[in-house]
């Protein structure tokens, strides 16, 4: 028998993304699956069902799982939709554990193996199955676009029979995935561009993509390739270099995300009160709670002369591009488990192993565990 993968439809607000595209779909049938999605599942990522090649559709979505061998989805699934899987079923989807305890627990207490999209290890070998940096790529992008439309000034130099206008300056704080994204597509709008990150390593990233970046003296390396909580002494010292780049700046981009994690503040309300008039922040951290003091998480706001835009769920705003480079990212994972029409999970296998959230009625991450169980 072929394995059943059911397609679910996103439901949460924000959310236009879709697990499955009609490319990824066709390949997974050259592994032997059978794909069931749910009605309509890709419209908001202006994918229509008819895209589609042999798969079979179903408005219900507790009865689309109550068979699947693998139900994929973008946001973690329904309570409702959960109890209807099988036992012994794999979900492949963000959860963020921390954040999704009771869905944790009832996905534990179902014997549901569930393979949490954040939790894939950030080593080299699984690149093509890391979600989060190919999401955090697409929200950079789109970061200093929304930045360069919503300044009443032009970025590059540009030179008219009246004058020159001199470039436009955009500061891009957290230069993870997101930021590095965010810089390279400040650079080829013209903007003279700064770059500035806790983690003194991704130096020469930044000024591989010519910018320029702002070294504070204060090494803030952590585990897994984030920056670390910093003392209040380090935080000052920062800020003392700091301050005069943003207060300089034309835009600010901030994409400073822990997943699972209230967002780090790297701008405060004094900062922002000393900014050139007509200046502009975007908050890509906004999910977090946002980068600024001053952010209201999915809107827009004032504060005096200075606009504070913190958009929620970013990757979701360019659907297209963000649905099939998630569906190409559960694919590589689905691969390594689905050979020849059956599955075969290698516990053995680094990238499984810790990409495991609940697996045999039990939480197998332990972060997870301690968060949602207790110490």
């Amino acid at each position: 028998m072929p394995v059943k993968i059911a397609v679910l439809k996103e439901t949460r607000a924000n959310e236009r993304r879709v697990a499955m595209v009609p490319a990824v779909a066709d390949k997974l049938a050259k592994l032997g699956c059978e794909i069931h999605m749910q009605a309509g599942a890709g419209i908001a990522s202006r994918i229509p069902d008819e895209a589609f090649k042999k798969i079979t559709t179903a408005a219900n979505p507790q009865g689309l799982v109550s068979d699947a061998d693998i139900v994929v989805s973008v946001q973690p699934p329904a309570a409702d939709v959960v109890n209807a899987m099988k036992e012994g079923s794999i979900l492949l989807s963000f959860v963020y554990a921390h954040k999704e305890p009771e869905l944790t627990k009832l996905l534990r207490d179902k014997k549901i193996t569930t393979l949490a999209m954040e939790l894939v290890p950030r080593i080299t070998r699984a690149q093509a199955m890391d979600a989060l940096s190919s999401q955090a790529a697409l929200a950079g992008y789109y970061g200093a676009l929304l930045g360069a439309t919503s300044i009443a000034r032009m970025m590059p130099m540009t030179t008219f029979a009246t004058g020159s206008i001199r470039p436009g300056t955009i500061l891009v704080m957290g230069v993870g995935v997101a930021g590095l994204s965010a810089i390279a597509t400040a650079r080829r709008i013209g903007a003279k561009v700064e770059g500035y990150d806790v983690r003194p390593e991704v130096k020469e990233q930044v000024e591989s993509l010519g910018a320029k970046f702002i070294d504070t003296g204060v090494d803030a390396r952590g585990e897994g390739g984030y920056a670390r909580e910093l003392t209040q002494e380090e935080k000052d010292k920062i800020a003392a270099v700091v301050t005069k780049h943003i207060q300089a700046a034309d835009i600010i981009i901030t994409t400073a995300a822990i997943p699972g994690r209230p967002s780090p503040k790297l701008i405060s309300k004094a900062q922002v009160d000393g900014m050139k008039n007509g200046a502009v922040i975007i908050d890509l951290a906004a999910d977090g709670g946002g980068n600024c003091e001053y952010t209201q998480p999915g809107q827009s706001v004032q504060v005096g002369q200075v606009t504070i835009n913190a958009p929620l769920n970013v990757p979701s705003l360019l659907a297209e591009h963000a649905s099939e480079l998630y569906a190409k990212n559960q694919y590589n994972l689905i691969e390594l488990f689905v050979k020849d029409g059956a599955i075969n999970i290698d516990w053995t296998d680094e990238v499984l192993a810790k990409s495991a959230l609940t697996h045999g009625g039990e939480i197998k991450n332990e972060a997870a565990k301690k968060a949602v169980e207790g110490a």
